[in-house]
């Protein structure tokens, strides 16, 4: 499938039967895609001065998002790859094209897709505004009101760094960054944003491609710091237990992006070299890669603190799924419980819809989750730990 995206007036010739996608506004007609209004009046209200290029890799995100969402896999011939074309109107289109087959990879590596991407010129290149507010920060850390991402905030905090915060706005969730944030308080700044990428039709669940668009809000929000535009370089911490990060496949069915990437090392890798290219002094990295997320707890900085919000964080593969409750039994949940577990400062009295994980009856026979992990459990016990992650990245 193949999308046109671009602002409101941007249709490059033979687009076709092509999907367009405005960026920065709203359809122009029935059967129009759209994308990163919300982001555009937000970056605007706040009075922000992005890098130009961190704008192109903005429109760039927004483009795959939007297409994430309207190329569904259950109609590519082996139910899960797909082919998606990109035409994306930036403001350096001879740079973008010389990292296009880059992007693709980044891209292929996170969703097991095949993209192609063109770049044109035509693409949004906002007015400074006159007064620009400059955020005194010292680093960017991802947001997401995650138990890991709450860690790693509260450690930086208390170490005394200055963090910008950046959120990717969820249902659900919106409220309890902004309460997390003020909670941890001190020099922690706050910017949440959503890509509100809108497409016609049937929308494909699977959201592998998401956070292609949360590092690019974290690296947008980065170059608007006051020592960003003082020529310093600016670190964006995805903060991550190294179990989740990497994501091995429990079972030999689970190869590829059938379990995500969202955090794992070659993807963050990646996508530093296309920064790199583009100039962009951000330096992606995570701190909490060789820990577990029980570890990651056990040596928070401010134990007292963590207590008082760890529960209310959110975990769930599956949360809107359940009406915004911890489901218990997909494997972020596991890991979640685990982590609990491991800790031992506080019980864990999250509201899990599927408590019991050893029940066997009618409303707990879809534990596929649950039987992955005993799988691999045993084949450590038979064979050792590395045998997942050896067979994971043999198919990389």
């Amino acid at each position: 499938m193949k999308l046109v995206c671009g602002p409101d007036g941007f249709v490059p010739s033979g687009s076709g039967d092509s999907l367009r996608v405005i960026l920065y506004g709203q359809p122009a007609q029935e059967g129009d895609g759209s994308a990163g209004e919300a982001v555009k009046s937000e970056i605007h209200r706040k009075r922000l001065d992005p890098a130009q290029r961190a704008w192109d890799l903005l429109s760039i995100a927004l483009s795959v998002m939007a297409a994430d969402a309207a190329v569904l896999r259950k109609q590519s011939p082996d139910g899960w790859t797909r082919e998606i074309e990109l035409d994306i109107a930036v403001t350096d289109a001879a740079f973008w094209n010389l990292q296009a087959e880059a992007l693709a990879d980044v891209l292929a590596f996170l969703t097991t897709d095949r993209w192609v991407l063109r770049f044109r010129e035509g693409g949004l290149h906002p007015t400074p505004p006159r007064h620009p507010v400059m955020p005194d920060h010292d680093c960017a850390v991802l947001f997401s009101g995650g138990l890991d991402s709450l860690v790693g905030v509260i450690d930086l905090a208390t170490a005394g760094r200055k963090p910008y915060a950046v959120s990717q706005i969820v249902r659900g969730d919106a409220d309890k960054q902004v309460d997390f944030a003020a909670r941890i308080g001190g020099m922690v700044g706050h910017l949440q944003l959503n890509h509100n990428a809108k497409v016609p039709g049937s929308q494909e669940i699977s959201q592998r491609a998401r956070s292609f668009i949360f590092i690019t809000f974290g690296v947008l929000a980065a170059t608007t710091l006051l020592r960003y535009h003082y020529g310093e370089h600016i670190p964006l911490y995805v903060c991550e237990n190294g179990f989740i990060a990497i994501n091995p496949p429990l079972t030999g069915c689970r190869l590829g992006s059938l379990s995500t990437r969202t955090a794992h090392p070659e993807f963050l890798g990646r996508f530093q070299c296309v920064l790199d290219a583009a100039g962009l002094r951000v330096a992606i990295s995570n701190p909490y890669g060789a820990m577990t997320k029980g570890e990651m707890l056990t040596r928070c900085a401010d134990q007292e603190l963590l207590k008082t919000m760890a529960v209310r964080s959110t975990s769930c593969g599956r949360f809107q799924h359940y009406n915004y409750h911890h489901c218990g039994r997909c494997v972020p949940c596991q890991v979640r419980r685990a982590a609990f577990l491991a800790w031992g400062s506080i019980p864990d009295t999250t509201d899990y819809v599927f408590d019991s994980l050893g029940s066997d009856n009618a409303d707990h026979s879809g534990f596929d989750d649950v039987r992955s992990v005993a799988v691999a459990l045993a084949a450590v016990r038979d064979k050792g730990p590395t045998l997942g992650l050896a067979t994971h990245y043999r198919h990389h």
